[in-house]
């Protein structure tokens, strides 16, 4: 017969049994992380991909720009925000695995292939001159004339290989690769293993609080897993592609190339994710300090201008960046967020109150 016991009825614990109960959780939580960081090596490469999917679509976009300006033109801010909020919302979407697979025979014998225009008239004039007694000089009519000619060569094939590398990060040595492989392998176990490594760290949490006090952690625990990985969704989904069109514009139109190192774009796309996560735990932090009667509800509200400001100052000491465009693509969930929290505290005040006169 299962026993109701809970498994932390004893509150009394002395230093040494702290100890053993972290240490418990702690091998768990390793274990745990072990194991998704094993299955994580096993499709790092197609990890790399995922996380470079964002860079390389940037950079597809930016050469297609770039291709269709005749000249350089002087940097315009506003015009440069105003495409990365089009290609944000309009522009359309990246074709998938299975149709790339689809056109690659045809793209690759394209690709051996170039067409030449030549003018009917320069062509038999350099006949004619080569030779007179074998070519009559060139007719007048031949002036309006065009000719195409296809010529092929697997030389062409490698010129087209050659450009596209353009649109590519780089590595400056020969380990990076591998570095980049490992720790996004690393990275990415980590953050499939948080729930259950926040779990753990939990579970440790509640060994040292009385009986009332646990059942929080089994409701907020989940709230923060949610914010925490919606945060990074949203980050690398909806930020990443708008912050490297916004940065990448400049690079189109001041005339420069850039050339993408792939170590210095992983350490980007990590920490920015990070950052989003961290912050989307704004909710839970304001219900921390409204349980606490650090703040009211009221005091929330009251304060609004201030907690701008505050949020303002916070989104652009964690974004990694210092362009303005990564400071208001997070500034501005986290207003939403803010008023999130407000609801949550307002809603858990009103029913500690009716518990109470009950």
């Amino acid at each position: 017969m299962a026993s109701n016991k809970d498994l932390f009825d004893d509150s009394a614990m002395t230093f040494g049994e702290h100890l053993e109960v972290l240490r418990f959780h702690l091998i768990r939580a390793m274990l745990g992380l072990a194991v998704c960081v094993f299955l994580a090596l096993i499709f790092g490469e197609d990890l790399v991909r995922l996380i470079r999917h964002p860079v390389d679509a940037a950079l597809r976009r930016a050469t297609k720009v770039t291709e269709v300006q005749d000249d350089v033109k002087g940097f315009d801010f506003w015009k440069s925000v105003s495409g990365t909020f089009y290609n944000m919302t309009f522009a359309p979407k990246a074709a998938t695995a299975e149709e790339i697979e689809k056109v690659r025979p045809q793209e690759q014998e394209s690709r051996r292939t170039i067409t030449l225009e030549l003018s009917a008239h320069e062509l038999a004039s350099q006949l004619h001159e080569a030779a007179p007694q074998l070519y009559q000089a060139a007719p007048e009519e031949l002036r309006e004339k065009t000719l195409t000619l296809q010529a092929k060569s697997s030389t062409f094939a490698q010129f087209w290989t050659g450009l596209e590398k353009i649109e590519r990060p780089v590595t400056l040595n020969v380990q990076e690769a591998f570095v980049t492989y490992m720790k996004v392998s690393f990275i990415a176990g980590l953050v499939v293993a948080s729930p259950w490594v926040f779990f753990q760290l939990w579970l440790f949490v509640a060994a040292g609080l009385y009986p009332h006090e646990r059942k929080y952690i089994y409701t907020y625990l989940p709230m923060s897993i949610v914010l925490f990985l919606g945060g990074i969704g949203f980050c690398f989904y909806s930020v990443l592609p708008t912050v490297l069109d916004f940065l990448l514009g400049y690079n189109v139109r001041m005339g420069l190339t850039a050339q993408i190192r792939i170590s210095e774009w992983i350490s980007f796309a990590v920490m920015l994710p990070l950052m989003f996560g961290v912050s989307f735990q704004l909710p839970l932090a304001m219900l921390f300090l409204s349980r606490i009667n650090v703040f009211k509800t009221e005091q929330y509200i009251a304060q609004w201008k201030l907690a701008v400001l505050a949020i303002a100052v916070i989104s652009m000491i964690l974004t990694p960046t210092p362009d303005p465009m990564t400071m208001l693509l997070m500034m501005a969930p986290l207003l939403v967020l803010y008023g999130l929290g407000i609801v949550l505290c307002h809603w858990t005040a009103a029913k500690k109150t009716v518990a109470a006169a009950t």
